[in-house]
């Protein structure tokens, strides 16, 4: 490391740490002035709006525009050094546009590790904490209004509710069967089977139990019986982008591996998430070799120009992500393509426009 890596990563890292504070001040302020009413109204302790809420939110937003922020970092500082003609002298003095771009892509690096390591680890505590105190003073709570839900308990094992009530965590109409060689072994049927949290088991009351044998049918009734199986009454009481986002990376995968056992249908929005964690930090490492490509020669609109065409890039990249997702929802790619294509895309441009500049 010589003086002028240092040189660069001071300035870097004091650009975008200013800009990401900025940023996160400007958005507590204006989401505090809108929910104030909710605080109020609700009487939220002040120390839990700060602990509860706004502690765990800061690490969700620095994550959501720290790519955002790498560029724009150094694009502004970049612009400035070459406006002072800082990038021509240290060419002029033998210095390789690769080796000017070295303490850049260690910083870009060092973000990218940093926002991977917070969206797989720091933020589903942290949300988890936010949704409840939203739950609690924000928001009114989760209505689960799906219809006739199918589940595979596990291989074999089908449950299946007509609807569910989250308030009072019971599942209307509720039957159980299990399966064996294409052959229905037994069937549990019941008009409701309420969750027990204490137990984690389902409390099924006023049930007909008919268990199928080559002599023929047998049938059981009673009046209440519990019966464990491996999905809960937290499985449909709340909104799954909520239930994904409160998970580190080995519960994500974990729970993909239930609903892709279960047959579920939304088993593309869990692998979406998943994928995300670790392809959007990269952005950060893409973005700043643009940044540095597009602002270390002098041009005529300035720093300005630099920044302008520095945002619209951003947010195409941000477009393109999203309409990836889309792509995803309609079945036409799959997760693991959908959200890496705009990164090969645009390590592609950050490349061409690399070797574009002047050395």
């Amino acid at each position: 490391m010589k003086i002028i890596d240092w040189y660069i990563i001071k300035k870097f890292v004091s650009t975008y740490v200013f800009a990401i504070l900025a940023m996160t001040i400007i958005i507590i302020v204006f989401d505090t002035s809108e929910k104030i009413d909710d605080f109020v109204t609700k009487q939220a302790p002040l120390e839990s709006i700060i602990f509860d809420y706004y502690i765990n939110f800061v690490p969700f937003l620095v994550n959501t525009f720290s790519a955002l922020f790498t560029f724009i970092a150094v694009i502004f500082f970049t612009s400035k050094m070459a406006g002072h003609t800082e990038i021509v002298a240290m060419l002029s003095n033998g210095i390789s546009m690769a080796r000017i771009m070295r303490p850049y892509l260690i910083i870009a690096f060092l973000i990218a590790g940093f926002n991977c390591y917070l969206a797989n680890f720091v933020i589903p505590s942290a949300s988890a904490r936010r949704y409840n105190f939203e739950t609690k003073y924000i928001k009114s709570a989760y209505q689960n209004r799906d219809k006739n839900i199918h589940r595979q308990i596990q291989p074999g094992n089908f449950a299946y509710f007509e609807n569910f009530n989250v308030r009072n965590q019971t599942a209307y109409n509720f039957s159980l069967e299990s399966v064996a060689d294409n052959k229905l072994q037994s069937k549990l049927t019941s008009s409701e089977a309420v969750w027990d949290t204490a137990q984690n088991a389902w409390h099924v009351s006023r049930y007909v139990m008919r268990i199928f044998t080559d002599s023929g049918e047998v049938v059981q009734r009673g009046d209440a019986l519990d019966t464990a199986i491996s999905f809960t009454g937290k499985d449909l009481s709340v909104r799954v982008n909520k239930i994904i986002e409160t998970m580190s990376y080995g519960e994500l995968n974990d729970y993909i591996a239930m609903l892709e056992l279960q047959g579920a249908t939304n088993v593309n929005e869990v692998l979406i998430e998943k994928h995300k964690r670790v392809a959007y930090p990269m952005a950060s490492i893409i973005l700043a070799v643009i940044g540095v490509a597009m602002s270390s020669r002098k041009m005529r609109g300035g720093m300005g120009l630099h920044i302008g065409l520095g945002v619209g890039l951003s947010f195409a990249y941000v477009l393109f992500q999203r309409f990836s997702e889309m792509f995803v929802q309609g079945d036409l790619l799959s997760p693991a393509v959908a959200l890496w294509v705009p990164n090969i895309l645009f390590m592609v441009v950050a490349i061409w426009l690399y070797k574009a500049t002047p050395k």
